[in-house]
């Protein structure tokens, strides 16, 4: 039996059976891998990296959109930097009265993703209200001219193509992407394995935003316990939405979910007190 063995983190690895490959190849950018695994379904992999599949795909894209807009409550512009499966694009057209721009800088990742599959865009791509550009996200927010109110960074690993989408001046562009309240959320790692990862990314965000912090999902592919989510915005209100307030913006956008709750939503914020302190030490 083959096996697909993830070394991301130096000492701990992720074996998963391959029970099919479907697709292989090197890209211009990186190593792209599909596969059929029997407890994860369809799996796609970067860079010798999981990056999402069939089955918990909706815990990981469910947490990254329906937070930050339920928390916004009046977003009707959102960005996502990366995000070539579509699952967080899925999930912003959930809402009527949305207008999403997703900047990747691999098309094939795009195509591969429709191709095979298909279930995590659930025809988001065909939305009318959905603009795919394919660029450098960080040329991209550094040169344009327009703002969001959301920005979702749903970016690989900081190795590789994906290290410029954590750097401070990076998060400075996006900034200055966001409009008056605007929320930026990325994708953080896990802190368990990737603490100064996490601490790097609350130093380089804390002297951009008046809020930084930090939300959590359990993610069952991504080795070594729960995901963190980086949250980023100078509105310091956002955050300490109450739960009536979330579960009536949760009904009234009349949006369907398989993890997220606004209980869900306020919970993910309380921190363990080990992170806590990875993000208070010195040094």
């Amino acid at each position: 039996m083959e096996l697909f063995d993830e070394g991301l983190h130096s000492g701990v690895n992720l074996a998963l059976s391959v029970d099919k490959v479907l697709y292989r190849e090197q890209t211009d950018l990186q190593d792209l891998m599909i596969f059929e695994n029997k407890n994860f379904g369809r799996v796609m992999s970067l860079d010798g990296s999981v990056q999402t599949t069939e089955k918990d795909e909706f815990i990981y894209h469910e947490m990254f959109v329906h937070v930050p807009m339920l928390a916004h409550g009046r977003a009707r512009r959102a960005l996502i930097i990366g995000g070539g499966d579509g699952g967080a694009a899925r999930q912003l057209m959930k809402y009527s009265d949305i207008a999403v721009t997703m900047v990747d800088i691999d098309r094939t990742v795009v195509e591969l993703s429709k191709k095979y599959m298909p279930s995590v865009s659930g025809g988001a791509f065909d939305d009318p209200r959905f603009n795919l550009v394919i660029a450098d996200g960080c040329k991209f927010v550094k040169e344009t001219g327009e703002q969001w109110d959301v920005i979702i960074i749903d970016s690989t690993d900081p190795h590789g193509p994906g290290e410029v989408l954590y750097t401070e001046e990076f998060y400075s562009d996006c900034k200055s992407c966001l409009t008056p309240g605007g929320v930026i959320i990325t994708q953080n790692g896990v802190p368990f394995v990737q603490e100064a990862e996490l601490r790097t990314s609350y130093d380089r965000l804390g002297r951009l935003f008046r809020d930084v912090s930090f939300y959590l999902a359990a993610i069952p592919s991504y080795v070594g316990g729960v995901m963190a989510y980086g949250w980023a915005t100078d509105d310091v209100d956002l955050r300490k939405t109450g739960l009536a307030e979330l579960a009536a913006r949760y009904m009234d956008a009349g949006i369907t979910t398989d993890y997220y709750t606004p209980e869900v939503h306020q919970a993910a914020f309380a921190l363990p007190l080990h992170i806590q302190k990875a993000l208070t030490k010195e040094g």
